[in-house]
């Protein structure tokens, strides 16, 4: 047997600290790979001959390259990222909005049967029930109860 083989109380504590920092600096390196990729087909102001320009030099070059890029353009990239997020965010409180308007009111006859449930519970008392039934009747454009006339509710 010429291979020799490696039990754990071979490998030092500080050893493997030293792995994983160098797999974690190793995937942080990726990682800002392909943002300078994504980056320079994101950007709108390169011609299709700078993209393709910046793109064969981080290939071929990947650490000059990307150094390269951050110290050219780095400044642009973050504003970029940052118009990008404000987009999404815009798309996203305009799509909130849409829904939240044509989203239909409930009607008043689903809103009583709520309150009523409510009240079977126990979980309101019968004067908040009759103040929230006189809100929904009220909201809904129909009269409320005159003081004094006691009607007769679904709940009671």
């Amino acid at each position: 047997m010429s291979a020799q083989m490696y039990l754990a109380y071979d490998y030092p504590l500080l050893s493997a600290f030293w792995t994983m920092l160098w797999f974690f600096l190793w995937i942080l390196w990726f990682i800002l790979l392909f943002r300078v990729i994504l980056d320079v087909f994101r950007d709108d102001s390169l011609s299709g001959w700078g993209k393709a320009g910046w793109l064969v030099f981080v290939i071929v070059l990947p650490f000059l390259g990307v150094f390269v890029y951050l110290i050219a353009r780095g400044q642009g990239m973050g504003q970029r990222e940052f118009a990008k997020a404000r987009e999404q965010q815009q798309a996203f409180d305009s799509y909130v909005r849409d829904t939240a308007q044509s989203g239909e009111r409930p009607s008043s006859t689903d809103e009583l049967a709520k309150l009523s449930d409510m009240k079977a519970r126990g979980d309101i008392s019968d004067e908040e029930f009759r103040r929230a039934k006189e809100l929904v009747l009220t909201d809904y454009g129909t009269p409320t109860e005159r003081p004094g006339k006691v009607s007769s509710g679904s709940g009671g």
